[in-house]
């Protein structure tokens, strides 16, 4: 490592799933070449911030994130990679204090840009570029994490709706190669992780070659030694087949947990979002969950307040919610983003009326999460223990329940553990082990 170059780092992650197993792997890259990771609480020479575009809301922690930074060390440089460095670097370098943006193709060459930059004492550098250039799949897996690591499988979408960032942002749709996929699996479980979550932007849409497809990845993966527990993070209902279906009702590591999009139970706000279904097959599909999986866990992604959704709309979406046999929902208020069609649709649903929609359905979700974890009382599951606190052990089941249990102490984290549950208290799930 060359004499003036930054001696400690810092990462902080925004968004999702996919961006935290990129940023991992980006930490081992500076780990490998001598730096000292700390955490982002303490003062660093860099700080890397890897950024989300899919909320206002996220470009606004950004600005916070880096102004806490500086604050913490005045004399530090601040890199800014991920999607919102891709959309809008301009903006990032007008409202904030950093030193050196990079977009999606070169946010894996950090470390080169950094060292190559007369060891990053030269002006702000911006890297980005245009998105019909995003071209290949870039390798990922999260480590730190004692139990579970996301794996990346796939980068980009092909889907056009028109609320959303993320096609302009990563691309069109690609995918890893299984083989490569099977050696991180194997690197993963090698690193003592019993649970890897597979993560993309569209991970239904995983293909490689002519004929490989999620199905037949899942039956690779599935055959990995050292891993226990595999899930889905998300997968769109149009491409959760039948098949993918009755695979994990046959599996022992594939869990019974899918979070699957709806984002409106109206069609005629489905179809101004552009997503590639009706309401008929999304409930087709939650009943063709239920019918192999009775107990899965079932979580729903919705947009309150999109452009045209009048009160008969959200009705709509709010009834269908209620009627459906679901665990929980993950809530959006709808916020405009730039360069979407739909920033231009007419009928714009005013800011607290978004936010009283959000809180019904929020009620709405804790109510289907009580209700999900009333019934699983008295039923046995697998629990993975994460954490040890006050004499109580927590950890998830495979269908997605964070459960309390008893224990005298923390030797049981990162074991997977028969349990009984035994009863709700206090808004939490307990249980108790079986001998």
């Amino acid at each position: 490592m060359m004499k003036n170059t930054p001696k400690t780092v810092a990462f902080h992650t925004l968004g999702c799933k996919l961006n935290y197993a990129e940023t991992s792997t980006i930490s081992r890259q500076f780990e490998a070449a001598g730096y000292i990771k700390v955490d982002f609480q303490s003062a660093a020479d860099l700080y890397v911030i890897n950024t989300c575009s899919v909320t206002e809301n996220a470009d606004k922690e950004f600005r916070k994130i880096v102004n806490r930074a500086k604050r913490q060390a005045p004399a530090s440089k601040v890199a800014v990679i991920g999607c919102y460095a891709q959309l809008r670097p301009e903006a990032i370098i007008e409202s904030s204090a950093v030193d050196l943006v990079l977009g999606m193709k070169e946010k894996f060459n950090l470390l080169d840009h950094i060292q190559f930059e007369d060891n990053f004492h030269a002006p702000l550098v911006v890297q980005d570029t245009a998105v019909e250039e995003l071209h290949g799949c870039i390798p990922s897996y999260s480590l730190g994490d004692r139990t579970r690591s996301f794996l990346k499988i796939q980068d980009g979408c092909d889907y056009p709706c028109t609320y959303c960032t993320i096609p302009m942002a990563r691309g069109l749709s690609r995918s890893l190669d299984p083989e490569s996929l099977i050696l991180q699996a194997k690197e993963i479980a090698a690193n003592g992780v019993k649970e890897i979550v597979l993560t993309g932007v569209n991970v239904g849409d995983y293909r490689f070659g002519k004929n490989i497809v999620l199905l037949d990845l899942l039956k690779m993966l599935d055959q990995v030694e050292g891993i226990e527990r595999i899930r889905i993070s998300s997968i769109e209902p149009n491409l959760l087949t039948d098949e993918i279906i009755e695979f994990v009702a046959k599996s022992t590591s594939i869990l019974p947990h899918f979070h699957i999009p709806l984002q409106a139970g109206s069609d005629k706000i489905l179809s101004l979002m552009k997503r590639r279904y009706a309401v008929n097959l999304f409930v087709d599909r939650i009943q063709s969950v239920r019918k192999l999986l009775p107990n899965a866990g079932l979580g729903v992604d919705v947009i309150v307040g999109f452009p045209g959704e009048g009160e008969a709309e959200f009705n709509q979406t709010r009834d269908l919610l209620e009627s459906l046999d679901i665990s929980y929902l993950h809530v959006f208020t709808y916020s405009e983003r730039p360069n979407t069609p739909a920033i231009n649709f007419p009928d714009k649903v005013d800011l607290r009326e978004r936010k009283s929609r959000n809180k019904v359905l929020t009620e709405l979700s804790n109510s289907k999460n009580h209700g999900f974890s009333l019934r699983q009382i008295n039923k046995p599951a697998q629990v993975l223990f994460e954490t040890y606190r006050e004499g109580m052990l927590s950890g998830m089941t495979e269908n997605y329940l964070k459960v309390w249990v008893p224990a005298e102490s923390d030797t049981l984290i990162n074991h997977t553990v028969s349990i009984e549950l035994t009863g709700v208290k206090e808004k939490k799930l307990l249980g108790m082990i079986l001998q």
